[in-house]
């Protein structure tokens, strides 16, 4: 999609939506509220402004990561495509949402120290067989609850 890039730094507002598509694509959404803050020369003191909602849209292992990893109240930074969508509601209010089609994102470091786990995709074919994407130092997890699925791989990741 072509637009305006945007990067926004602001707190979560829900906690993320996953769903799949038809395709078995992943799609997450969920909205991000900003309230940015001007300084007044009068009182010579910053006043915060109006705050600001985005709904953000993240796709495919984007979505599956936010899901697995931001939660409500989560101070984050996103970056994506910046669009504004507007319609009618069903008392003929015109209404507008602000949207980001997200292509990055994360959680804010200047809250604390985050530790960042790989985990393994675990596939299973048309025969049944099971494929694993290798990873030096991986978690194996369960890509839509985020429950660890390897105990040892757990207990190695945390000794180390």
């Amino acid at each position: 999609m072509n637009g305006p890039q945007i990067t926004v730094v602001g707190n979560v507002g829900g906690e993320p939506r996953l769903r799949s598509l038809a395709d078995g694509t992943y799609v997450a959404d969920f909205r991000v509220a900003m309230t940015p803050s001007r300084f007044d020369k009068t009182s010579e003191s910053w006043v915060d402004q109006e705050t600001l909602w985005f709904s953000v849209t993240c796709w495919r292992t984007l979505a599956e990561h936010a899901h697995m990893s931001v939660h409500k109240g989560d101070k984050v930074i996103v970056t994506g495509t910046f669009s504004t969508r507007t319609w009618t509601d069903k008392d003929g209010i015109d209404r507008f949402s602000n949207e980001i089609d997200a292509s990055s994102g994360g959680v804010d470091l200047t809250r604390g120290p985050i530790t960042q786990r790989r985990f393994v995709r675990t596939t299973v074919a048309d025969n049944g067989e099971s494929t694993t994407e290798p990873s030096d130092e991986a978690i194996t997890v369960d890509t839509y609850t985020g429950e660890v699925l390897s105990e040892q791989a757990e207990a190695d990741h945390v000794a180390a």
